[in-house]
């Protein structure tokens, strides 16, 4: 929701966060983070979670944003190594098959985003 508030200038912190690019890239920004939250809230409720819905706003443009493979695969490392250590036993809840991009995004070939803040570690590797 901080998101949000940042792409509508509703704050004045947290505005430089490279993830927020991926967002201003759209058309319209507010909508597609509001298309994210809307997804995030069905996957929030499947898994017993609270969450209010009702902050989110309306979305009035659905047109996808383009992401990397790399970088999903970089997104996904950087989530296992995070259960790994804060919540091992969910793990066991990711699909063995792997895991779907979300509806917002349409997957293509390419490394990690340049403007990945964890991207110089990885690539020296």
């Amino acid at each position: 929701m901080l998101a949000r508030a940042v792409l509508r200038g509703a704050t004045r912190g947290y505005r430089n966060h490279p993830q927020l690019d991926r967002f201003r890239a759209h058309p319209a920004p507010v909508s597609a983070i509001n298309h994210y939250l809307r997804e995030f809230a069905v996957e929030a409720k499947s898994r017993g979670y609270s969450f209010d819905a009702s902050k989110i706003g309306p979305v009035y443009n659905r047109g996808q944003l383009g992401v990397t493979r790399g970088q999903l695969e970089f997104e996904l490392a950087h989530l296992i190594a995070k259960l790994k250590r804060r919540a091992p036993a969910e793990l066991a809840r990711l699909p063995e098959n792997g895991v779907r991009s979300h509806p917002l995004f349409r997957v293509r070939a390419g490394q990690i985003e340049t403007w990945e803040r964890g991207a110089a570690n990885v690539l020296r590797e």
